[in-house]
């Protein structure tokens, strides 16, 4: 019976013991969960912005775009291709950025000739694109000649009890295609 008693004791003490345990450790759980939806969330962005970048390249570096036989303008186009990734993703578009001019794309060198001279300019979703520029290419021993599409895309990340609540990156994308002949 002594025993029994010592037991009961025991178990009566522990119960806010256990109550206090959970209270601390949900929190921690809870914005642990969090941060691995929002830092997921963050890649699929940026995954996204990188691809809509280089569809964008591949677009501007098109022969038949480079003459605009088509009759529409290459921002345009490159527009149409950069926006059709991003909303496929349901990305919203009207939260592109320029490129920062204090972050100038590298690479704008001009193309030997035949080619025409770099033409850089920036389409109406503020899309900063590139064509007939030398590319920079670690894995090509000559340059080539080609097409350079770079924006930006804000996020913020909503992490309660930490200090990456609220705060907003703004990601960076660039795509580049080589031009064939």
């Amino acid at each position: 019976m002594a025993n029994i008693r010592q037991i009961v004791r025991r178990l009566a003490g522990t119960e806010a013991a256990e109550i206090a345990e959970v209270a601390v450790v949900l929190p921690l759980v809870f914005t642990l969960l969090l941060g691995i939806v929002w830092f997921g969330r963050a890649f699929n962005i940026y995954s996204t912005i990188t691809q809509a970048a280089q569809q964008g390249a591949i677009t501007a570096a098109r022969e038949a775009c480079a003459t605009c036989g088509t009759g529409l303008p290459l921002a345009s186009t490159v527009d149409a291709a950069v926006t059709a990734v991003l909303k496929a993703s349901s990305l919203d578009i009207t939260q592109i950025k320029q490129w920062e001019a204090n972050n100038p794309t590298p690479g704008l060198l001009q193309c030997p000739a035949p080619a025409p001279a770099p033409a850089c300019s920036v389409t109406a979703n503020k899309v900063w694109v590139c064509s007939s520029v030398l590319l920079n290419s670690s894995t090509q021993p000559t340059p080539q000649c080609g097409a350079m599409v770079s924006f930006q895309f804000p996020f913020k990340f909503y992490l309660p009890f930490t200090s990456l609540n609220m705060q907003q990156i703004t990601m960076s994308a660039q795509g580049q295609s080589r031009m064939e002949n």
